[in-house]
């Protein structure tokens, strides 16, 4: 019974929040951003949990953002593979207005506070369909 009433929260949560499942496998190529981070201390577990709480967050509460990727480095198997980053994030957005938004949304905002003190480095490209 206890699954069920779980189920039939998680299913009534992601109906309600409108970003289900399938709408984050969308990829969206109108506006896309890519961003990449570099932890001070990317071998801490606290550090590392922390982070991925916070941008977790982050994702589920911004009302523009699209796709929502989080990955971290594989093994590299090329030269021209960077694999010298922590975390990458790819989020997508309807239009180039839906991304300034989402820069100014309180959930990203907050992240950034939450967040900024554990990354060195942060590089960021965007890029729009051709």
């Amino acid at each position: 019974m206890k699954n069920i009433f779980l189920g039939i929260l998680f299913l009534t949560i992601t109906v309600v929040s409108g970003q289900t499942e399938e709408k984050m496998k969308q990829f969206d190529s109108n506006f896309v951003h890519t961003v990449y981070f570099w932890l001070k201390h990317p071998d801490n577990a606290e550090d590392r949990k922390a982070f991925e709480t916070s941008l977790k967050k982050f994702l589920d509460h911004s009302q523009y953002a699209k796709t929502k990727f989080i990955g971290v480095p594989p093994k590299a198997s090329r030269d021209v593979v960077d694999g010298s980053f922590t975390y990458s994030l790819v989020v997508t957005f309807e239009s180039a207005e839906a991304q300034e938004k989402y820069q100014k949304e309180e959930p990203h905002l907050l992240f950034v506070k939450e967040s900024s003190d554990l990354w060195t480095k942060v590089i960021v490209y965007d890029s729009t369909s051709i």
